[in-house]
């Protein structure tokens, strides 16, 4: 398969976050679907879940092959960035998840039998990858000068935090979310004073 390092400690990750496996796992008894990289992960997650021996070694080939033929960043034999599949992989399975969620409500009906009686142009759902993994960052600012704080709301399915050695995941966050100073070429441009002001963040 080449270098697959960086799949398989995040596909091993994602198999023991228990919410995620069972609704990959549920997917797999779904009616059968075109292949794509969810149908994939479904028959992996289930050879792993249905194999005998409590330990041994189940190659991911069909996986592997599906996700080079869908990106060609991943098309070689280069060792790659774990990070950086993981999001692509969520965000494919929630694109893919939207693009069926869209097909049934074009064919009318909702995946729990109901009448679609949604508008076809509002924002698409939130899929299960977005209710176990997604959150919202809350990113306030603050004038120096006049004191208004400003505040935005964004969604993340991961955050970048720096790791140091023996310490918690509570110390990390709390380093994530120090405040700082937005200053010199960095000024915050407040709505009230009306040009760029320095700003806590």
């Amino acid at each position: 398969f080449g270098n697959t390092c960086y799949c398989n400690s995040v596909l091993q990750a994602l198999y023991f976050c228990r919410p995620f496996r069972e609704k990959v796992l549920a997917y797999k008894s779904q009616p059968r679907k075109k292949e794509n990289l969810l149908t994939c992960l479904a028959d992996l997650f289930h050879s792993i879940a249905t194999q005998k021996k409590k330990v041994g070694v189940i190659p991911p080939k069909k996986f592997i092959t599906r996700l080079r033929k869908e990106n060609e960043l991943f098309d070689n034999y280069m060792q790659q960035d774990a990070h950086e599949f993981l999001n692509y992989l969520l965000n494919t399975i929630a694109d893919i998840l939207q693009e069926e969620r869209k097909q049934e409500k074009q064919n009318g009906r909702l995946p729990n039998g109901n009448i679609d009686s949604e508008n076809n142009n509002s924002t698409p759902d939130p899929t299960w990858v977005h209710e176990i993994f997604q959150g919202t960052l809350t990113n306030e600012t603050r004038c120096l000068t006049c004191e208004t704080i400003s505040s935005k709301d964004e969604d993340f399915l991961d955050l970048s935090v720096d790791v140091e050695q023996n310490t918690s995941i509570t110390h990390c966050l709390r380093g994530f979310s120090n405040t700082e100073t937005l200053c010199s070429e960095y000024k915050y441009y407040c709505e009230e004073c009306r040009s760029k002001q320095e700003a806590h963040k």
